[in-house]
């Protein structure tokens, strides 16, 4: 039976408690405290206990500790002032690199995000801007106060506090991604589906969705070998997702927009007992939008988040839409996937890529992450230039 049809915002959307729950995230309130903080078999107690998450209402105490709508800001991006040749952050014979694709990921190591100066952030901005996604190594990120942490993430944009995901006691602006010791034996995802993956870009329902992101290893999963295995994050790049398309298709996505859900997303979190801090809403997206600091062209769509093409029948939006999922979903040769360790700091840029957490092992090993979720400018779209009117 095909889901019935709502008006939100003037946009014909499915109706959420008809269509099923597309975001595979933890929405209940409960975790086994006692595996966390003693242990569970030979997975130790949580590294960083601090960081486990709670679920509450923080927003102001007159309206319920619900959130009032996020208010437009002035974003600055950081990437337009920055210095190409990065010298301040990989200096020469310092930083190390390794390409994970020849267009999309890098790992470096060599260099400490949290000694950045300004000049180095502004060139971190530009360089995840043009690698998509950026793995640090051997970070001391976990390890700094959450402010400090905070306070560096907050260079990049305004802090996102999410509407429904575990929080740190007293730090609302930090997203958590759990599952700890014991719950990956557990069937999961598994149980309704086949496969983990859920491609995403994250909170695209936002009017100004993230920017410059950062996740930072916590715990991560062993093997029976005691080596670090499963629970990789995987990239696409969606900038190689457009220029992948031929220049009629191309010209025919310009100009279209797309509308981005949060109802969704919080009903699945009401119904598994979960809570939601701020109302959803629905934002419409150019369905390309261009980065601000390289001026490259990206395709801006997610099964997670988007629901409909502004002006089109719900078949043909379903049929475009789908035809772009699955160019994104199967083209591995414009992936990557980042291996995590202990001490890692991914860095991505969430405007011109897609990801996706894999639920790889079941052996009940602990993954807990951390994510800084600055937000940046409402997605725009520059015109369509034909090739040949392109200037050489």
């Amino acid at each position: 039976m095909a889901p019935s049809v709502v008006s939100i915002g003037g946009v014909a959307v499915p109706s959420a408690d008809e269509t099923a729950y597309k975001v595979v995230e933890r929405g209940h309130l409960e975790y086994n405290a006692d595996n966390e903080l003693k242990g569970f078999g030979k997975f130790g107690q949580a590294s960083y206990p601090h960081y486990l998450p709670t679920w509450k209402l923080t927003g102001p105490k007159e309206n319920g500790g619900v959130y009032y709508p996020l208010s437009p800001y002035s974003h600055t991006e950081r990437g337009l002032s920055a210095d190409p040749s990065f010298p301040n952050l990989l200096p020469k014979g310092i930083a190390k690199l390794e390409n994970l694709t020849p267009k999309l990921g890098t790992e470096v190591s060599g260099i400490q995000l949290s000694s950045l100066s300004d000049a180095g952030k502004d060139e971190l901005a530009l360089f995840v801007a043009q690698r998509g996604v950026v793995a640090f190594r051997d970070q001391d990120f976990a390890d700094l106060p959450i402010e400090k942490a905070l306070e560096f993430g907050g260079y990049f944009g305004r802090h996102h506090i999410h509407p429904s995901s575990g929080q740190p006691e007293g730090f609302p602006e930090v997203h958590l991604v759990h599952v700890s010791a014991g719950e990956g034996k557990e069937a999961g995802v598994f149980a309704t589906r086949t496969s983990s993956v859920a491609w995403h870009s994250d909170v695209t329902y936002e009017h100004q969705p993230p920017g410059t992101t950062f996740l930072y290893s916590l715990d991560i999963p062993v093997d029976e070998h005691n080596l670090y295995s499963g629970g990789d994050t995987a990239f696409g790049d969606m900038v190689e997702a457009y220029n992948r398309l031929s220049e009629p298709f191309k010209q025919l996505l310009h100009g279209l927009k797309a509308s981005h859900s949060a109802h969704e997303q919080a009903t699945a979190s009401r119904v598994r007992g979960g809570i939601v801090r701020r109302e959803p809403i629905t934002s419409i997206h150019p369905i390309v939008r261009t980065h601000p600091a390289t001026g490259q062209k990206a395709l801006f769509v997610n099964p997670q988040f988007t629901r409909a093409i502004v002006g089109f029948k719900h078949e043909e939006s379903e049929a475009l839409l789908n035809f772009l999922y699955n160019h994104i979903a199967t083209s591995i040769d414009l992936q990557t996937r980042v291996k995590w360790k202990p001490r890692t700091v991914v860095v991505w840029d969430n405007r011109r890529t897609i990801h996706s957490a894999l639920r790889d092992w079941s052996n009940g090993a602990r993954r807990h992450i951390a994510r800084i979720t600055p937000q940046a400018e409402a997605p725009y779209e520059t015109p369509y230039v034909a090739p040949a009117e392109k200037k050489n």
